[in-house]
């Protein structure tokens, strides 16, 4: 298999874009280190769940990753009892919907701690086990808005928009020692954070939810069509694939034609 002895790990694989992610790079034969903050019990279910599909070993971590801290903890975890991670997917995130004037500052700071800064803690911690090794793989999961923006978005945008900086100057700074880092910049992906952002972006425009979705988000996207999880995991795979070797510092669009309009 494709990642067979290689460790993966996947921030904010809990559920959604970060699960099918975990979920591909097992059924490639990847160790793999799941996190996310989760309530008690589930942790045991994922792993159980986990365990029971796949080869590979499992592990999990609870680390809050706006902690920096709780950052080094998880990455001595995965350096300890999996001899750190060849594939590292930053895909933890969170969203809030809001005029910029009525914006809450402690929304500002998380959203800034978990989309971008975690990235970067993750990164600097990884990235030397990596070219000591002489291979290592990046990915962050950027958005569309790494790319453009949209209206009462301001720390999503702006910690997107800062995910793309850092992964071209990654990018660079591996390009010599066989590690590549790479944004995939999906359109909407039917989540239970976009979920929530439907309920959010109704009351911020005054629309129904059925509106928002038609006239706001599925209207970005000229397919009118969601992306899948299914389809973010499989770009993941191909960028850690010898296909995608000479793939670096690129963010790659699925968003169904978008930013091309």
């Amino acid at each position: 298999m494709l990642h067979s002895g290689k460790t993966a790990l996947v921030t904010g694989s809990t559920s959604g874009i970060g699960k099918a992610i975990a979920e591909a790079f097992a059924a490639e034969g990847a160790n793999v280190v799941l996190n996310g903050l989760v309530k008690p019990g589930e942790d045991e279910a994922l792993l159980a769940e986990f365990r029971d599909k796949y080869e590979g070993k499992i592990g999990f971590s609870d680390a809050n990753l706006t902690d920096p801290e709780a950052i080094e903890g998880l990455m001595g975890y995965v350096a300890r009892d999996f001899g750190g991670a060849d594939i590292l997917v930053n895909n933890a995130g969170v969203q809030h919907v809001s005029p910029i004037e009525d914006f809450p500052v402690s929304k500002w700071d998380l959203i800034i701690a978990l989309n971008l800064s975690s990235a970067f803690h993750t990164t600097r911690m990884a990235i030397s086990g990596m070219k000591e090794k002489g291979w290592g793989r990046i990915i962050n999961t950027a958005s569309a808005h790494a790319l453009v923006a949209s209206p009462y978005k301001v720390a999503y945008v702006a910690a997107k928009h800062g995910i793309a900086g850092m992964t071209k100057t990654v990018a660079l700074e591996g390009a010599q020692h066989g590690v590549r880092c790479n944004a995939i910049c999906p359109g909407y992906v039917h989540t239970p954070l976009v979920d929530a952002q439907i309920g959010d972006t109704a009351k911020a425009r005054g629309m129904s939810e059925d509106e928002v979705v038609k006239d706001v988000i599925l209207a970005a996207q000229p397919t009118k069509e969601f992306v899948t999880v299914e389809q973010v995991a499989a770009m993941a795979v191909f960028l850690t694939s010898p296909g995608g070797d000479q793939i670096n510092g690129a963010m790659m669009q699925m968003d169904g034609g978008w930013v091309a309009q």
